[in-house]
C-alpha cells in the first residue's frame, strides 16, 4: 500500500525533470505528508498534443460511472494484478491513461511495542522516485465540473518493504518512464524495485497524523520519538 508520500520538488523543476512542456501553471509548496484527497503534483502524456503535461490532480481515482467524488478516498491504490478487470480501474487502464507521480519518498510504518512507527522510503540515490500511477476524468453530476483524480499502482514488496507491509508502491526507473507514459506494452513494469536501489529509517511519530507538516519529519529521529 501506499498512503503517504513527500514532493517538495518546486514545479518548475519538475517541469524540467519530466520535460513537461504543457499543464497549468500552479503554486505547489513543499509537502512532508501529502495525504489521500490531497492534490499531487502528476505528471502525464497530455492526449491531445502527445506533450508531458505536469498537473496538480487530486488523490484517489473516482471512476467515470461514479456518483460521488467520496468514492476516491478508498481508490488511492490499485493492484497491478487486478487493474485490468476492476471496474474502477479497468476504463484507466485500457485507455492507457497513464501517470508518474514524482515524489521524494513514501512512508511505512510498523507496530513497534505500543507505538505505530513510521519509516522514510526514498531511493539511495537521493533522486526523487517516480511511482507508477493512473488517471482518470470525472463529471460531478451535480455540478457539472470536470475533476481529474488518480491512483497508485501497487505490487508485491521486496524484501525491504515485506516486513512492513504485504505491498509496496510500483517504481518506474528513468530509463522507462517514457515507456510507461507513451502507453506502449509496459507489464514487465510492474514489479518490485529492487531493494538494493532503496533506504529506509524511522522517523518522527509526528508524521502519524494528518496533517503535521515540515521538513523535520523526513529527517531520521530515533524510533519512538515523537519530535
Amino acid at each position: 500500500m501506499c498512503g503517504r508520500v513527500v514532493q517538495t520538488l518546486p514545479p518548475e523543476a519538475m517541469r524540467r525533470l519530466f520535460k513537461a512542456t504543457r499543464g497549468e501553471l500552479f503554486n505547489a509548496p513543499p509537502r512532508w505528508n501529502l495525504a489521500p484527497t490531497d492534490k499531487l503534483m502528476v505528471v502525464r502524456r497530455d492526449p491531445e498534443s502527445g506533450e508531458n503535461s505536469l498537473d496538480l490532480i487530486r488523490w484517489g481515482l473516482v471512476p467515470h460511472f461514479a456518483n460521488d467524488m467520496k468514492i476516491g478516498a478508498s481508490l488511492i491504490n490499485a493492484r497491478c494484478e487486478t487493474v485490468a478487470t476492476k471496474p474502477a480501474f479497468r476504463g484507466a487502464w485500457g485507455k492507457r491513461r497513464r501517470c508518474l507521480i514524482p515524489v521524494d519518498g513514501f512512508y511505512e510504518w510498523r507496530r513497534e511495542g505500543k507505538t505505530k512507527q513510521p519509516y522514510a522510503v526514498a531511493l539511495k540515490s537521493g533522486q526523487p522516485m517516480a511511482l507508477a500511477g493512473l488517471w482518470e476524468n470525472w463529471k460531478d453530476p451535480a455540478t457539472g465540473e470536470w475533476v481529474r483524480t488518480a491512483t497508485v499502482l501497487t505490487t508485491d514488496p521486496n524484501s525491504l518493504i515485506a516486513p512492513f507491509h504485504d505491498r509496496m508502491p510500483v517504481i518506474v526507473p528513468d530509463e522507462d518512464q517514457e515507456r510507461w507514459l507513451g502507453g506502449e506494452d509496459a507489464t514487465d513494469l510492474l514489479r518490485a524495485l529492487p531493494d538494493e536501489l532503496l533506504a529506509m529509517w524511522p522517523v518522527s511519530t509526528v508524521v502519524n497524523k494528518v496533517g503535521n507538516e515540515g521538513a523535520e519529519l523526513w529527517e531520521e529521529q530515533p524510533v519512538g520519538v515523537a519530535s
